[in-house]
């Protein structure tokens, strides 16, 4: 019986290493796995939502539009007023939420990391906080994630932000807008922001939470490839295919090109984008001579705090860091 026991269990042991070595090759040879799993779009958490009902997810002064940013792409768009018009806000229609970025106070364009969509939980405590705070939110979910149609890639990504900023921007008159990428967004907005000091049209603060240096950088910290970290030619199997597919998210090389005030804010704890490269990322962007004339800060929270990789919107902290940092920004957008 022992005997048997030992084959069976030798037969699972040997099943397990070729697995093991057979997903390298089979990443190299479909980088298209390496794709999805960093834009997990498919995953779709919560997944019983009705993205067209915000308020379901507690949002009652919140309106659901749908854009088209080019022909085969429509994005859905969720924007939240600020807290203090709730009442106001009460079964009113898309035109009167336009209206309203008009009206004097500043808007964040929020860009969400990967998987979920944007009615994701830590995403709506987010827009809550910063409606409290008395800004708009404008938020959507990328081609291909949640009801937005379109296939997913770095570029599209990038361009879908582009098109919901130079909506903003046609309806929101002298009003600051702010732009805050979370985890993958993070690349999305110094991608977009990058893009917008290029042709002269930079935002007027660019937030960071839990940002990383480039993707490689990235997928080679990520809490997945731990078991392959020390596998021979673990560049060569997983992280070539990912720059084959396109996709680089260099925020480092990114920031050299962007002028406009910067604010990084990491947890110490953050198991999925490690609290060094958004250390890093900010040792490069605060020397680099485009931000020159404005403020770069980095906020770390303690790992006694247990914030994590998406939980920093529950800092106390946080509308007094906002006020300081988004205040200083004012002050030099005036200058």
């Amino acid at each position: 019986r022992r005997k048997g026991l030992w084959l069976r269990l030798r037969k699972i042991l040997l099943c397990v290493l070729g697995l093991y070595v057979a997903i390298p090759f089979l990443v190299k040879l479909c980088p298209g796995i390496q794709a999805k799993l960093i834009f997990l779009n498919f995953v779709r958490i919560p997944y019983f939502i009705d993205l067209k009902k915000p308020q379901d997810q507690g949002l009652n002064h919140t309106c659901n539009y749908y854009l088209q940013p080019e022909e085969d792409v429509t994005i859905g768009v969720w924007h939240t007023v600020p807290a203090v018009w709730w009442r106001n806000a009460q079964g009113k229609d898309q035109m009167w939420y336009e209206d309203t970025l008009a009206s004097n106070h500043p808007i964040v364009l929020y860009l969400h990391g990967n998987a979920g969509t944007r009615g994701g939980d830590h995403r709506v405590e987010l827009y809550k906080v910063l409606s409290s705070l008395g800004y708009h939110v404008v938020t959507f979910d990328y081609r291909g994630w949640g009801d937005s149609a379109g296939t997913p890639s770095e570029q599209g990504m990038t361009y879908d932000a582009l098109h919901v900023f130079d909506w903003i921007k046609a309806r929101s008159g002298d009003n600051p807008v702010y732009i805050w990428g979370h985890s993958l967004g993070t690349g999305v907005a110094t991608n977009l922001v990058r893009r917008l000091c290029e042709r002269e049209t930079p935002p007027d603060a660019l937030i960071l939470e839990s940002p990383f240096t480039n993707i490689r950088e990235e997928a080679k910290s990520h809490p997945f490839s731990v078991i392959y970290r020390y596998f021979p030619g673990f560049d060569w199997f997983f992280l070539d295919p990912i720059t084959s597919s396109g996709i680089k998210f260099a925020n480092d090389e990114n920031v050299k090109h962007i002028s406009c005030s910067l604010l990084i804010l990491h947890a110490e704890d953050d198991p999925v984008v490690p609290f060094q490269l958004g250390r890093k990322l900010y040792n490069i962007a605060a020397p680099s001579r485009s931000f020159r004339d404005f403020k770069v800060q980095f906020i770390p929270f303690h790992s006694d705090l247990g914030y994590r990789h998406k939980y920093i919107y529950k800092s106390p902290e946080l509308p007094r860091i906002l006020r300081e940092f988004l205040g200083k920004s004012e002050q030099e957008r005036h200058h």
